[in-house]
Protein backbone atom coordinates (compact mmCIF):
# COMPACT_ATOMS: atom_id res chain seq x y z
CA UNK A 1 0.00 0.00 0.00
CA UNK A 2 1.50 3.47 -1.01
CA UNK A 3 1.50 6.64 1.15
CA UNK A 4 1.39 10.25 0.12
CA UNK A 5 1.70 13.42 2.38
CA UNK A 6 -0.49 16.54 0.99
CA UNK A 7 -0.08 19.58 1.41
CA UNK A 8 -1.94 19.54 4.80
CA UNK A 9 -0.53 16.91 6.16
CA UNK A 10 -2.71 14.05 5.97
CA UNK A 11 -1.43 11.31 4.28
CA UNK A 12 -3.16 9.29 1.26
CA UNK A 13 -3.40 5.72 1.09
CA UNK A 14 -3.98 4.75 -2.33
CA UNK A 15 -5.80 1.57 -3.24
CA UNK A 16 -5.06 -1.51 -5.75
CA UNK A 17 -4.98 -1.09 -9.62
CA UNK A 18 -8.42 -2.25 -10.84
CA UNK A 19 -9.67 -5.54 -12.39
CA UNK A 20 -10.14 -7.31 -9.49
CA UNK A 21 -13.63 -7.62 -7.83
CA UNK A 22 -13.59 -5.56 -4.34
CA UNK A 23 -14.26 -8.70 -2.83
CA UNK A 24 -10.61 -10.00 -4.24
CA UNK A 25 -8.76 -7.00 -4.27
CA UNK A 26 -9.75 -5.44 -0.47
CA UNK A 27 -10.95 -2.31 -1.59
CA UNK A 28 -12.20 -0.28 0.67
CA UNK A 29 -14.50 2.73 1.28
CA UNK A 30 -12.59 5.48 1.73
CA UNK A 31 -13.02 8.08 4.61
CA UNK A 32 -12.00 11.09 5.53
CA UNK A 33 -11.40 11.22 9.30
CA UNK A 34 -9.17 14.95 10.41
CA UNK A 35 -6.56 15.54 7.77
CA UNK A 36 -6.39 11.71 7.68
CA UNK A 37 -7.20 9.59 4.78
CA UNK A 38 -7.44 5.88 5.67
CA UNK A 39 -9.40 2.36 4.43
CA UNK A 40 -12.35 0.25 5.64
CA UNK A 41 -13.33 -2.98 4.25
CA UNK A 42 -16.57 -2.65 2.69
CA UNK A 43 -19.08 -4.61 3.60
CA UNK A 44 -20.84 -7.08 1.55
CA UNK A 45 -23.65 -5.71 -0.56
CA UNK A 46 -26.80 -7.99 0.62
CA UNK A 47 -29.15 -6.48 -2.67
CA UNK A 48 -26.24 -8.16 -5.64
CA UNK A 49 -24.48 -4.91 -6.00
CA UNK A 50 -26.95 -2.61 -5.78
CA UNK A 51 -25.35 -0.34 -3.03
CA UNK A 52 -22.13 -0.66 -4.30
CA UNK A 53 -20.48 3.77 -4.12
CA UNK A 54 -19.49 4.94 -7.28
CA UNK A 55 -16.32 4.94 -8.19
CA UNK A 56 -14.25 8.48 -8.37
CA UNK A 57 -11.24 8.03 -10.70
CA UNK A 58 -8.70 10.47 -8.53
CA UNK A 59 -4.91 10.40 -7.70
CA UNK A 60 -3.15 13.86 -7.18
CA UNK A 61 -0.45 13.25 -9.67
CA UNK A 62 -3.72 13.06 -11.74
CA UNK A 63 -5.02 16.15 -10.99
CA UNK A 64 -1.65 17.45 -11.36
CA UNK A 65 -1.41 16.01 -14.79
CA UNK A 66 -4.80 17.81 -15.64
CA UNK A 67 -4.15 21.09 -14.39
CA UNK A 68 -1.12 21.22 -16.65
CA UNK A 69 -3.92 22.04 -19.72
CA UNK A 70 -3.05 25.63 -20.75
CA UNK A 71 -6.72 25.97 -22.32
CA UNK A 72 -7.82 25.24 -18.55
CA UNK A 73 -5.00 25.71 -16.07
CA UNK A 74 -6.21 24.67 -12.66
CA UNK A 75 -9.83 23.39 -13.37
CA UNK A 76 -9.21 20.13 -11.89
CA UNK A 77 -7.76 20.75 -8.69
CA UNK A 78 -10.87 23.34 -8.46
CA UNK A 79 -12.90 20.27 -9.21
CA UNK A 80 -11.56 17.89 -6.84
CA UNK A 81 -11.37 20.66 -4.08
CA UNK A 82 -15.40 20.96 -4.25
CA UNK A 83 -15.93 17.86 -4.01
CA UNK A 84 -13.49 17.68 -0.61
CA UNK A 85 -15.89 20.54 0.75
CA UNK A 86 -18.90 19.17 0.00
CA UNK A 87 -17.58 15.89 1.28
CA UNK A 88 -18.86 14.01 -1.78
CA UNK A 89 -15.60 11.70 -1.82
CA UNK A 90 -17.21 10.08 1.81
CA UNK A 91 -19.74 8.60 -0.73
CA UNK A 92 -17.32 7.27 -2.97
CA UNK A 93 -14.60 4.74 -3.83
CA UNK A 94 -11.68 6.13 -4.74
CA UNK A 95 -9.69 4.82 -7.88
CA UNK A 96 -6.13 5.46 -8.90
CA UNK A 97 -6.35 5.76 -12.44
CA UNK A 98 -3.81 4.06 -15.22
CA UNK A 99 -2.14 6.03 -18.39
CA UNK A 100 -3.22 4.76 -21.15
CA UNK A 101 -1.54 2.82 -23.59
CA UNK A 102 -0.30 3.54 -27.05
CA UNK A 103 -1.86 0.31 -27.93
CA UNK A 104 -5.18 1.26 -25.96
CA UNK A 105 -5.09 4.94 -27.73
CA UNK A 106 -4.94 3.16 -31.19
CA UNK A 107 -8.29 1.36 -30.81
CA UNK A 108 -9.19 4.54 -31.84
CA UNK A 109 -6.91 7.41 -33.22
CA UNK A 110 -4.75 6.48 -35.85
CA UNK A 111 -1.18 5.72 -35.68
CA UNK A 112 -0.03 8.79 -37.32
CA UNK A 113 -1.48 10.83 -35.08
CA UNK A 114 -0.64 9.48 -31.97
CA UNK A 115 3.05 9.01 -32.98
CA UNK A 116 3.06 12.94 -34.23
CA UNK A 117 1.29 14.32 -31.28
CA UNK A 118 4.32 12.12 -29.23
CA UNK A 119 6.83 13.66 -31.16
CA UNK A 120 6.24 17.57 -30.93
CA UNK A 121 5.25 16.46 -27.38
CA UNK A 122 8.25 15.92 -26.40
CA UNK A 123 10.35 18.45 -28.52
CA UNK A 124 7.54 21.73 -27.41
CA UNK A 125 7.22 22.06 -31.12
CA UNK A 126 4.58 24.17 -31.61
CA UNK A 127 5.52 25.16 -34.94
CA UNK A 128 5.75 22.14 -36.76
CA UNK A 129 4.87 22.07 -40.02
CA UNK A 130 2.70 18.93 -40.51
CA UNK A 131 0.53 20.33 -37.16
CA UNK A 132 -2.11 21.82 -39.11
CA UNK A 133 -2.87 18.73 -40.47
CA UNK A 134 -3.47 17.42 -36.88
CA UNK A 135 -5.36 19.79 -35.95
CA UNK A 136 -2.64 21.56 -33.62
CA UNK A 137 -2.73 25.00 -33.25
CA UNK A 138 -4.36 27.96 -31.81
CA UNK A 139 -7.13 25.54 -29.98
CA UNK A 140 -5.54 23.00 -29.53
CA UNK A 141 -1.26 24.15 -29.30
CA UNK A 142 1.00 21.39 -29.43
CA UNK A 143 2.95 22.29 -26.08
CA UNK A 144 5.86 19.90 -24.33
CA UNK A 145 4.04 17.05 -22.33
CA UNK A 146 0.45 17.31 -24.08
CA UNK A 147 1.15 13.86 -25.47
CA UNK A 148 1.20 12.54 -21.33
CA UNK A 149 -1.68 14.65 -20.50
CA UNK A 150 -3.72 12.95 -23.39
CA UNK A 151 -2.66 9.55 -22.33
CA UNK A 152 -3.06 10.60 -18.51
CA UNK A 153 -6.75 11.14 -19.00
CA UNK A 154 -7.99 8.61 -21.70
CA UNK A 155 -6.42 5.96 -19.50
CA UNK A 156 -8.74 7.68 -16.62
CA UNK A 157 -11.91 7.17 -18.79
CA UNK A 158 -10.66 3.71 -19.42
CA UNK A 159 -10.06 2.93 -16.10
CA UNK A 160 -13.56 3.87 -15.48
CA UNK A 161 -15.05 1.64 -18.07
CA UNK A 162 -13.20 -1.13 -17.10
CA UNK A 163 -14.87 -0.71 -13.13
CA UNK A 164 -17.92 -0.85 -14.36
CA UNK A 165 -17.40 -4.37 -16.72
CA UNK A 166 -15.27 -5.78 -13.51
CA UNK A 167 -18.77 -5.04 -11.58
CA UNK A 168 -17.13 -2.70 -9.17
CA UNK A 169 -19.49 -0.34 -9.01
CA UNK A 170 -22.46 1.12 -11.01
CA UNK A 171 -21.27 4.62 -11.49
CA UNK A 172 -17.91 5.45 -12.35
CA UNK A 173 -16.53 9.16 -12.66
CA UNK A 174 -13.76 10.57 -14.87
CA UNK A 175 -14.66 14.18 -13.55
CA UNK A 176 -11.43 15.29 -15.85
CA UNK A 177 -12.60 13.22 -19.07
CA UNK A 178 -15.17 13.85 -21.44
CA UNK A 179 -13.13 15.75 -24.18
CA UNK A 180 -15.37 14.58 -26.93
CA UNK A 181 -14.21 16.89 -29.61
CA UNK A 182 -11.27 14.95 -30.65
CA UNK A 183 -11.76 13.35 -34.12
CA UNK A 184 -9.85 9.49 -35.10
CA UNK A 185 -6.79 11.84 -36.52
CA UNK A 186 -6.94 15.22 -35.22
CA UNK A 187 -7.62 17.09 -32.43
CA UNK A 188 -9.82 19.93 -32.04
CA UNK A 189 -11.51 22.06 -29.01
CA UNK A 190 -9.14 21.67 -26.63
CA UNK A 191 -9.74 18.02 -27.19
CA UNK A 192 -6.41 16.00 -27.94
CA UNK A 193 -7.83 12.64 -27.08
CA UNK A 194 -11.36 11.38 -27.55
CA UNK A 195 -11.73 9.36 -24.23
CA UNK A 196 -15.34 9.07 -24.39
CA UNK A 197 -14.51 7.35 -27.34
CA UNK A 198 -12.26 5.42 -25.84
CA UNK A 199 -14.22 4.56 -22.72
CA UNK A 200 -17.29 3.43 -24.58
CA UNK A 201 -15.23 0.74 -26.63
CA UNK A 202 -13.89 -0.82 -23.46
CA UNK A 203 -16.93 -0.71 -22.74
CA UNK A 204 -18.10 -2.87 -25.70
CA UNK A 205 -16.18 -5.44 -24.96
CA UNK A 206 -18.80 -7.12 -22.23
CA UNK A 207 -21.73 -4.44 -23.02
CA UNK A 208 -23.77 -5.40 -26.76
CA UNK A 209 -25.16 -1.93 -26.68
CA UNK A 210 -24.10 1.19 -25.23
CA UNK A 211 -26.19 4.69 -24.82
CA UNK A 212 -24.03 8.29 -25.15
CA UNK A 213 -25.29 11.28 -23.42
CA UNK A 214 -23.96 14.40 -24.02
CA UNK A 215 -24.95 17.36 -21.91
CA UNK A 216 -22.18 19.65 -22.72
CA UNK A 217 -22.70 23.09 -24.24
CA UNK A 218 -21.19 22.31 -27.42
CA UNK A 219 -22.00 19.35 -29.68
CA UNK A 220 -20.57 16.14 -29.32
CA UNK A 221 -19.19 15.91 -32.50
CA UNK A 222 -16.36 13.93 -31.93
CA UNK A 223 -18.46 10.90 -30.53
CA UNK A 224 -21.04 10.97 -32.59
CA UNK A 225 -18.72 11.17 -35.80
CA UNK A 226 -17.05 7.93 -34.27
CA UNK A 227 -20.04 5.54 -33.98
CA UNK A 228 -22.81 7.06 -36.61
CA UNK A 229 -22.13 3.81 -38.83
CA UNK A 230 -23.21 1.58 -35.89
CA UNK A 231 -26.40 1.03 -34.06
CA UNK A 232 -24.36 -0.71 -31.46
CA UNK A 233 -23.87 2.83 -30.04
CA UNK A 234 -26.35 5.56 -29.78
CA UNK A 235 -25.28 8.31 -29.16
CA UNK A 236 -27.39 11.61 -27.63
CA UNK A 237 -26.25 15.12 -27.58
CA UNK A 238 -28.26 18.40 -25.97
CA UNK A 239 -26.37 21.23 -26.90
CA UNK A 240 -26.55 24.77 -28.05
CA UNK A 241 -26.75 25.42 -31.89
CA UNK A 242 -26.71 28.74 -33.62
CA UNK A 243 -24.68 30.30 -36.21
CA UNK A 244 -20.77 30.49 -35.59
CA UNK A 245 -20.94 28.90 -32.37
CA UNK A 246 -18.39 25.74 -31.98
CA UNK A 247 -17.97 23.43 -33.94
CA UNK A 248 -21.37 24.20 -36.09
CA UNK A 249 -22.70 20.90 -35.86
CA UNK A 250 -25.32 18.86 -34.45
CA UNK A 251 -28.37 19.59 -36.38
CA UNK A 252 -31.79 17.93 -35.55
CA UNK A 253 -31.64 16.32 -39.12
CA UNK A 254 -28.21 14.22 -38.32
CA UNK A 255 -29.68 11.14 -37.36
CA UNK A 256 -26.54 8.81 -38.36
CA UNK A 257 -25.56 6.94 -41.57
CA UNK A 258 -26.11 3.21 -42.74
CA UNK A 259 -27.09 0.87 -39.96
CA UNK A 260 -26.73 3.80 -37.34
CA UNK A 261 -29.22 5.67 -39.18
CA UNK A 262 -31.45 7.10 -36.31
CA UNK A 263 -29.01 5.92 -33.62
CA UNK A 264 -27.40 9.78 -33.55
CA UNK A 265 -30.11 11.66 -31.65
CA UNK A 266 -29.64 15.83 -31.63
CA UNK A 267 -31.70 18.29 -29.55
CA UNK A 268 -30.24 21.60 -30.95
CA UNK A 269 -30.95 24.28 -27.76
CA UNK A 270 -30.98 28.13 -27.93
CA UNK A 271 -29.70 30.13 -24.90
CA UNK A 272 -32.70 30.78 -22.09
CA UNK A 273 -33.88 27.36 -22.17
CA UNK A 274 -36.32 26.65 -18.73
CA UNK A 275 -36.40 23.34 -17.05
CA UNK A 276 -39.94 22.68 -18.74
CA UNK A 277 -38.59 22.31 -22.04
CA UNK A 278 -35.81 19.83 -20.85
CA UNK A 279 -38.44 17.95 -19.22
CA UNK A 280 -40.42 17.56 -22.51
CA UNK A 281 -37.30 16.67 -24.03
CA UNK A 282 -36.77 13.88 -22.20
CA UNK A 283 -40.76 13.06 -21.72
CA UNK A 284 -40.47 12.81 -25.91
CA UNK A 285 -36.69 10.40 -25.50
CA UNK A 286 -38.74 8.10 -23.52
CA UNK A 287 -39.14 5.39 -24.91
CA UNK A 288 -38.07 6.05 -28.22
CA UNK A 289 -36.94 3.34 -30.82
CA UNK A 290 -34.57 4.15 -33.23
CA UNK A 291 -35.29 1.43 -35.83
CA UNK A 292 -38.84 3.05 -35.62
CA UNK A 293 -37.57 6.32 -37.04
CA UNK A 294 -40.28 8.40 -35.63
CA UNK A 295 -39.17 10.64 -33.15
CA UNK A 296 -39.30 14.14 -34.23
CA UNK A 297 -37.66 17.18 -32.59
CA UNK A 298 -38.39 20.90 -33.35
CA UNK A 299 -35.48 22.52 -35.30
CA UNK A 300 -34.26 23.90 -31.80
CA UNK A 301 -35.93 23.98 -28.18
Amino acid sequence: MLTREHRCGRSEEQEPEPGLSPKKAGIGRWLRNGCKWKMEEPEEPADGGQSLPPVYIYSPEYVSMCDSLAKVPKRASMVHSLIEAYALHKQMRIVKPKVASMEEMATFHTDAYLQHLQKVSQEGDDDHPDSIEYGLGYDCPATEGIFDYAAAVGGATITAAQCLIDGMCKIAINWSGGWHHAKKDEASGFCYLNDAVLGILRLRRKFDRILYVDLDLHHGDGVEDAFSFTSKVMTVSLHKFSPGFFPGTGDVSDVGLGKGRYYSVNVPIQDGIQDEKYYHICERGHGFEPWSGRFHMPRSY
